[in-house]
């Protein structure tokens, strides 16, 4: 197992049974049923939602699983069906690009490809399909007009996580572990050393990332988060935040473990079932609000007014934030006063967040 480490002090940073066989090597499987869907409102005619994972899939409790549960929200509200897609180990932009195009070609809309290494294929497939909206979550390198580029202010979140972990430490020593060390994952990491630094600028922060690329498993490794998170508690950090998907579900069972504190990642993740054996020790999570943006993305075409271009979710419009669910986090009050003040200046633009 390859591990980058950079162990030293930063200046900042069930549904529906039917299971639907796609056709071509690749391509996944679907976990909801589908329907043609003609609404009272008569603006939507399209099949429904089409969403394909990123890579960790269904059931990461995390990033994945905020996605769909946007879809299950629209699904119900609109009354709308939807075909949720797994993506394959080792898999090529090809595949991607195929995955997308069947979803494209049996109706779907809006399509959405969870995750910035859909990139490519939604650039591509968006140009064959102009009648057809698409989104993608994290990248905002594809300029079309009918596709929506899904982003967040991650550093902000990250930057109250920061706050919270510098607080909660009892010994000035709090770790970060990132699941595949590029841009993306900097700004987490970036708003997180910001963000205890302005609590206590001579904290000790271990930081982490278990691979180079996703290809080598850093968002679908439980098992090197587990192992990253156990070398940051021996070496003395006792609160550990990850920014690295399934992977992270390793570093919050081995916090728990290990009896200190994980501070979780996009979804609420101290209320994610598959956790709850550990959630004592889940001191909050960095909130990234993707299933509203899912929500958001399908209202706007079933209204007829699709959405287009950069959609950002920041602390100002409650598509980031921080989860307060753990009752032992809510009894520290000095905690809880730091974060909300930290959120406020923020908002207020008294505190500008690095990304980098």
């Amino acid at each position: 197992m390859r591990l980058i480490s950079r162990n030293r002090r930063f200046s900042q940073a069930a549904v529906t049974a039917a299971v639907v066989a796609l056709a071509a090597a690749g391509c996944g499987e679907s976990s909801t049923g589908s329907k043609a869907s003609e609404t009272e409102s008569g603006k939507y005619s399209g099949k429904g939602i089409g969403l394909a994972y990123d890579i960790g899939g269904k059931g990461d409790q995390s990033f994945n699983d905020a996605a769909y549960a946007g879809l299950q929200k629209a699904e119900k509200e609109f009354g709308i069906s939807g075909r949720d897609v797994e993506p394959q180990d080792n898999e090529t932009d090809a595949d991607k690009v195929q995955r997308l195009t069947q979803l494209a070609q049996a109706g779907y809309n809006p399509v959405i490809g969870v995750g910035f290494v859909y990139g490519p294929a939604v650039k591509e497939v968006a140009a064959k399909f102009p009648n057809t909206t698409f989104g993608i979550i994290d990248d905002e390198t594809v300029q079309a007009k009918n596709v929506a580029d899904m982003v967040f202010h991650e550093e902000q979140a990250s930057y109250l996580a920061g706050v919270a972990a510098a607080k909660a430490s009892k010994k000035a020593h709090i770790g970060f572990i990132g699941g595949v060390d590029i841009p993306l994952i900097h700004k987490f990491e970036a708003g997180y050393v910001q963000g205890a630094k302005s609590v206590n600028p001579s904290i000790k922060i271990e930081s982490q990332y278990l691979t180079e690329t996703p290809q080598e498993g850093g968002f679908s490794s439980p098992d090197k988060g587990k192992d990253a998170a156990g070398g940051q508690i021996e070496a003395g950090a006792d609160v550990i935040y990850h920014a690295a998907g399934l992977s992270g579900q390793g570093v919050i069972t081995e916090a728990a473990a290990k009896k200190v504190w994980a501070i979780g990642v996009d979804s609420d993740q101290y209320n994610q079932s598959a956790l709850k054996a550990y959630k004592d020790y889940i001191l909050g999570s960095a909130l990234k609000n993707v299933g509203g943006a899912v929500y958001d993305l399908v209202k706007s075409v079933y209204e007829g007014k699709p959405l287009s271009g950069a959609v950002r979710g920041s602390l100002s419009n409650d598509g980031v934030g921080f989860a307060d669910s753990n009752p032992k986090y809510k009894a520290m009050t000095d905690v809880v006063d730091a974060v909300n003040k930290a959120k406020q200046d923020i908002i207020d633009g008294k505190v500008t967040v690095n990304t980098k």
